[in-house]
């Protein structure tokens, strides 16, 4: 990994107002039309308190609730370095050290919970 590169996993909920309705789970996106953001909001906060409560691991709730296609590896997004994911997201992942785990972040794609791996 390049030393300006991160390495982050992530849990994307979407919902109407994401750019793409649509996701492995849901491929017609049948759940994600009808899902409001403040109802993505509220699942995505408990599922992040049950990984820092310790009640769930980080990589078993991302590769369950994930709507991200990165679900099937954790979430696990592998290195990136500035200018290659959304805005929101990479200032997020930056500002996060290794290990730490991200509040609620907005970008088009939907609401996200980042993990900062590397």
């Amino acid at each position: 990994m390049a030393s300006n590169q991160v390495r982050a996993s992530h849990i994307l909920i979407k919902h109407q107002g994401s750019r793409r309705k649509a996701s492995w789970k849901d491929p017609e996106g049948d759940v994600i039309r009808k899902t409001t953001r403040d109802s993505a909001v509220s699942q995505l906060k408990s599922l992040r308190e049950d990984i820092i409560t310790g009640k769930a691991k980080f990589e078993d709730v991302a590769s369950r609730y994930s709507d991200c296609s990165s679900a099937k590896r954790g979430g696990d997004l592998g290195p990136f370095s500035k200018g290659q994911m959304q805005k929101a997201f990479e200032e997020a992942t930056y500002a996060l050290k290794v290990g730490e785990i991200s509040d609620i972040v907005d970008t088009d794609s939907g609401v996200h919970v980042i993990m900062r791996t590397g």
